[in-house]
């Protein structure tokens, strides 16, 4: 179990150089763009353009603040992603382009490599308790626009961007969100020997 504190993320140019991301948590550790296995960012897009190109990589995007965006995904018909829309997946490797739907966003980026791990994401919205199965692989917790009480030894709370990383020895979680706000559960799992 690894808590990462918002303060402490890693602010880096994008890929094509158009603007900038914040990068929550990679792996292995200190990878770059070109070598990592997964990766998990944030980045405040605040003009409509073309995405940079991962070859071989999936993505999962999801909008955590702002109006929203329209992707336009080649040989798909066009997304819109808002903030209250589920996680989008697409391939990390066509070619992709954003137009803000009203002004600028701020996005949530999974990325694996196609071969090596699969992910999952996923928005929870429960007012209440929520809990948390753990499987295979390396769970991962990123409450925004709230805080979560964390009842574990050694974890009190997360704050709104501070991320828990727990692996499959990690006991089943039970979160309590304070106040308003929603929590992502981001699922890594390793293929054959990469686990």
């Amino acid at each position: 179990m690894r808590i990462l504190r918002a303060a402490g993320y890693r602010v880096m140019p994008w890929k094509n150089g158009g603007g900038t991301t914040t990068e929550i948590a990679v792996s292995p550790d200190g990878a770059g763009l070109d070598d990592f296995d997964w990766r998990i960012s944030m980045a405040r897009v605040e003009t409509s353009g073309p995405f940079s190109s991962f070859a071989g990589i999936d993505r999962t995007l999801a909008v955590l603040e702002g109006e929203g965006i329209v992707l336009d995904i080649a040989g798909r018909p066009p997304a819109r992603l808002t903030a209250a829309a589920s996680p989008l997946s697409f391939p990390g490797d066509v070619p992709t382009s954003a137009t803000l739907i009203d002004g600028p966003i701020t996005d949530l980026n999974v990325m694996t490599r196609r071969g090596r791990f699969n992910h999952a994401v996923e928005r929870l919205s429960s007012p209440g308790q929520v809990e948390i199965e753990l499987g295979e692989g390396t769970t991962i917790v990123l409450p925004v626009g709230g805080s979560v009480k964390v009842p574990m030894d050694g974890v009190s709370s997360l704050g709104s961007l501070d991320t828990l990383i727990l692996d499959r020895t990690s006991p089943k979680l039970r979160l309590e969100p304070e106040g308003q706000g929603h929590v992502f559960v981001i699922r890594l799992v390793g293929l054959a020997a990469n686990d």
